[in-house]
């Protein structure tokens, strides 16, 4: 990964103060009947940085990121986003207020093309009504000329201009992900949600896509939150991390202090510390 430890010394880490808190998790709990996946968990969301989410499989993260997105409602606890307590949302308000989110199983339309998957996330965006959409005329052809101006800005900034009338059922995995974070790029999040964006990945996809994401973060000043197992990764391109581990938090702060954590080293090698 030395391409992208070489991007990441231009990172500045040393802020002089805190930035802006853009989403809160307070004191959040998740259960399904008798088993808790979220048991009490806090942390926060600073605007502009890349916030990592990591633990053993079976942690809880993924819940986590459901809950924050609005696909489950925890039992206990609060989500704030921008200020504002969210309560009982749903994913398309969560979309509709500026969280967008990919997923750790691909999920695109693979019949279509990747022009259209990407163009796909730009729905919420369209403001003229159904029947204007239909016949594809007046204002709202000019609307989706605009749209689609926006989506190929996009395919170029993710170098896809290869496959863009390619159907994303026949591209390989590494560039069916890339698809994907471009239809959630589509939405113009203030919070992106990655969901292990780099599982399946050889090193050149995972160098490429670590690039991407911190592109993502730099050039459209999105703030990111993205699960991932690979370790080094992490390090390498994460402002902050936070570990779960049995749906509770065992460690947070920047990568180098989470790396030295007992706590964490343990959850990661399964050995008792005395």
């Amino acid at each position: 990964m030395a391409a992208v430890a070489e991007m990441t010394d231009i990172r500045d880490r040393e802020a002089a103060a805190p930035a802006e808190v853009l989403l809160e998790v307070k004191n959040v709990s998740l259960a399904f009947g008798g088993v808790k996946a979220i048991s009490d968990i806090s942390f926060d969301i600073r605007k502009g940085e890349v916030r990592a989410i990591i633990g053993p499989n079976g942690a809880g993260k993924t819940s986590m990121l459901n809950v924050i997105n609005g696909f489950y409602h925890p039992q206990e606890g609060t989500i704030t986003f921008e200020g504002k307590v969210r309560r009982r949302m749903r994913p398309y308000e969560a979309a509709r207020s500026g969280i967008a989110r990919t997923f750790q199983n691909v999920a695109l339309f693979r019949g279509m093309t990747t022009l259209d998957n990407i163009m796909s996330g730009r729905t919420l965006m369209m403001r003229k009504n159904f029947f204007w959409q239909v016949l594809r005329q007046g204002p709202a052809l000019n609307e989706e000329i605009a749209h689609r101006h926006r989506v190929e800005e996009i395919i170029d900034f993710l170098e896809i201009q290869h496959i863009r009338k390619t159907p994303v059922g026949k591209l390989p995995y590494g560039l069916q992900k890339r698809v994907e974070l471009g239809r959630a790029l589509a939405m113009e999040p203030r919070l992106l949600l990655l969901d292990e964006p780099m599982a399946g990945m050889n090193l050149e996809e995972k160098e490429d896509m670590s690039r991407f994401i911190l592109d993502v973060n730099q050039q459209f000043e999105t703030t990111i939150a993205l699960i991932e197992h690979d370790m080094g990764v992490v390090m390498d391109i994460s402002d902050r991390v936070v570990v779960l581990d049995y749906g509770k938090k065992i460690g947070d702060g920047p990568p180098d202090e989470v790396r030295a954590n007992q706590d964490v080293i343990d959850a990661y090698l399964g050995v008792s510390h005395e």
